[in-house]
């Protein structure tokens, strides 16, 4: 199955059921078309083989310790530090993208762990002790919620308001979303329209992203020469959109349409 319809498809399942590691995989075969989807896997079961205690501990000192996996402070907008492959390789990555990696190794070996999205710094959560939480970005360290918040507190300022609700555990679908809000951001800022037309794309395909994101989409679209897949976009747009935006959508493809001509 193409990477794109496998990434839709498990967008469109219910979210338990979905393995951010994989989710992770299919971004990064966007990136690289070329990418063994199979093989990236096979090195996910390498790396859960050599935890030689299936305990939080065992997994702690499999990749922290013993490989070193770490957050790339020097380079951390580098979109390698998105793509899992990649991570796996270099053993760099951002909070999200090592919080996948440990999430996924932990379930290999019988470890239970979620995604925590604090904003600013995502964590990984223990399922089974509530009170316990590892940061993959500095070498897997052991927290509790009170030095959760004091990294929030150091990142957001003093004064910012924590709420308990950001250390609420989060699925593969909202993995998903920051995921590529992050790549987003980097596309955006190093102007490479190729590469934002297909994370916008996948954006598209998660529950709970704005619809109106597809303008975005036909926008950079239009602007690489992709005057039919952007009127398509922004005719999907219009049919999903009620009153006057719904027109001016709809006109707007119609203008990219005629360019065509």
């Amino acid at each position: 199955m193409e990477a794109t319809e496998r990434f839709a498809e498990l967008m469109a399942t219910p979210e338990a059921a979905v393995h951010p590691d994989e989710v992770a995989l299919l971004i990064a075969a966007h990136a690289r078309p070329a990418l063994d989807l199979v093989e990236e896997t096979v090195r996910l079961d390498r790396l859960a083989d050599g935890v030689r205690v299936p305990t939080l501990d065992g997994l702690r000192a499999r990749l922290f310790d013993d490989l070193g996996f770490r957050g790339n402070r020097s380079d951390y907008h580098d979109p390698d530090n998105s793509y899992l492959d990649q991570v796996v390789r270099r053993r760099l990555g951002l909070p999200i993208s090592l919080a996948v990696l440990t999430i996924g190794v932990g379930r290999r070996v019988g470890v239970p762990l979620v995604g925590v999205g604090m904003p600013g710094h995502f964590l990984v959560g223990d399922r089974v002790d509530h009170d316990v939480y590892l940061d993959p970005f500095h070498g897997g360290n052991v927290l509790d919620a009170a030095g959760c918040e004091r990294i929030f507190r150091s990142l957001q300022g003093p004064d910012a308001a924590f709420h308990p609700s950001y250390l609420q555990p989060v699925g593969a679908h909202a993995i998903a979303a920051r995921m590529l809000a992050n790549l987003r951001a980097v596309y955006t800022a190093r102007r490479t329209p190729s590469a934002l037309a297909w994370v916008l794309r996948l954006r598209t395909f998660v529950p709970g992203v704005p619809p109106a994101e597809r303008a975005e989409l036909a926008e950079v679209l239009a602007a690489t020469g992709g005057f039919a897949a952007a009127a398509d976009e922004l005719e999907h747009l219009a049919r999903s959109t009620a009153g006057p935006r719904a027109a001016e959508h709809a006109q707007a493809a119609v203008r990219l349409r005629s360019r065509l001509n």
